[in-house]
């Protein structure tokens, strides 16, 4: 008996000790979000800052596969991808740019790819209208299934703007006769874990 009650005695105490200890507050993602899919919407964040080293193919594999895997008007997949992870290939696609693109200095064309080690190019086909909006279902699906491995991204529009005006860089990329480049995405590993930027929740309205 003297037994037992010495182990309630304790009990209480070890309870009461526990409950005056400092619990871990909750985190952000128990606060805000009900499941990993919405979690990893709402965390992944535009990288500009990455570590040395392109993206494993095999990874590229599976992010281009959630890319492919997009919906698309009538499923015509109005795409074609073109990815460069080469340090030297880079090197020279970048080189062809700055060529073709006088006006702007060396340090901006080079520049305006972050220094994403790995480069994903989408080309859309202009002779169907919706083919803009395929191409943008797929970058988004490559952009979320990259933060889901760990990988970051950046939508880059300037690219597309210097491309425009290098047939040799364009030439490089090997798109099907009349498809034009419309997205540049930079992915690598993250070097920076920026904060969010704020939403304008007024843009979005009910109809009653």
């Amino acid at each position: 008996m003297k037994l037992l009650k010495m182990s309630v005695v304790c009990l209480c105490f070890a309870s009461l000790f526990s409950c005056n200890q400092q619990q871990p507050a909750p985190t952000q993602t128990d606060m805000k979000y009900k499941n990993e899919v919405i979690e990893n919407m709402m965390t992944r964040r535009s990288i500009r800052n990455y570590k040395e080293g392109a993206v494993a193919r095999e990874t590229m594999d599976e992010i281009l596969n959630c890319g492919i895997n997009a919906p698309s008007g009538m499923n015509r997949q109005s795409w074609e991808v073109r990815v460069i992870d080469n340090p030297e290939t880079i090197a020279r696609f970048k080189s062809l740019l700055v060529a073709s693109n006088p006006e702007t200095k060396a340090e901006a064309v080079e520049g305006c790819f972050r220094g994403a080690p790995t480069l994903v190019f989408v080309a859309n086909d202009p002779s169907y209208d919706f083919s803009p909006i395929d191409c943008g279902l797929l970058s988004e699906n490559i952009m979320l299934s990259a933060w889901s491995l760990g990988v970051g991204s950046v939508c880059l529009g300037s690219p597309i703007r210097y491309l425009a005006k290098s047939p040799e860089a364009i030439q490089m990329l090997g798109f099907s006769e009349g498809y034009v480049p419309i997205i540049c995405i930079g992915l690598g590993y993250p070097n920076e874990s920026p904060d969010a930027k704020p939403r304008d929740k007024a843009k979005i309205k009910y109809l009653d």
